[in-house]
């Protein structure tokens, strides 16, 4: 084979995206994260963790000659040819100022709908579900909360990294994360079963159990913490 088709072939496949209107030429496979910084931006907004978990990078985006929104999490989701990208803005956050030790949860009460009575304008449009890079589903946890059913909206809303975009896309303007998240916290305080375990571990915490130990972890060097956590004995799966 010729030189030249070795190089050919070898040559990295480029996809065409627009950032705010721009052309750019990126290598195929990166993330919407990587391409943007590829392309020269420096993210120091919507950018946290880079592993799906903090919920910073927060992304809309569409495809040439199609007007239909997308949604993702940017450091998860690859770039497609003729992707079309923009920055957002921040969804400031309206949450409840509680206490939770003054919401104990009582029979006939809804605390939810006390903190946001405004939850009781959802109507079902599934814009919530539809927007969640995660696949929770949104509508049905809310549809939760408005019931009090605290239990389910934990269940349904557990794996919420708090992005923000539910809210980005309701109509009535609700904040499904925020709402979420109280309801997880009240499940916390009032409704979830004890673990012994844990409230025995925090007891010899408090007694200072461990401090010798913390002490010898903080003098390690980074290194050593790396060889350590290398060798640690992982509990086997049951």
């Amino acid at each position: 084979m010729a030189e030249a088709e070795v190089a050919e072939k070898e040559k990295v496949k480029t996809l065409d995206i627009y950032i705010m209107g721009k052309h750019y030429q990126v290598p195929e496979g990166l993330t919407i994260q990587a391409a943007l910084e590829y392309c020269g931006y420096n993210l120091v907004r919507s950018v946290g963790c880079r592993s799906g978990f903090c919920g910073a990078c927060a992304t809309v985006y569409c495809f040439k000659n199609d007007p239909q929104l997308s949604y993702a999490l940017a450091c998860q989701k690859a770039i497609e040819q003729d992707m079309y990208l923009t920055q957002i803005p921040f969804f400031p956050t309206v949450e409840a100022l509680y206490n939770v030790e003054d919401l104990e949860p009582k029979e006939g009460e809804n605390e939810l709908e006390k903190l946001y009575p405004i939850i009781l304008t959802c109507f079902g449009c599934n814009n919530c579900t539809k927007s969640c890079p995660q696949d929770l589903e949104v509508m049905e946890f809310m549809s939760a909360a408005i019931r009090g059913d605290y239990e389910k909206v934990y269940e349904k809303s557990f794996d919420c990294v708090m992005c923000g975009l539910c809210a980005a896309r309701c109509p009535q303007g609700l904040q499904p994360y925020v709402m979420a998240m109280a309801a997880r916290r009240l499940r916390g305080a009032y409704l979830a079963l004890e673990s012994k375990h844990l409230l025995g571990r925090v007891e010899e915490i408090d007694k200072g159990k461990f401090d010798a130990e913390l002490e010898k972890l903080k003098k390690m060097s980074q290194d050593e913490l790396r060889e350590l956590y290398a060798k640690r004995e992982i509990e086997p799966a049951k």
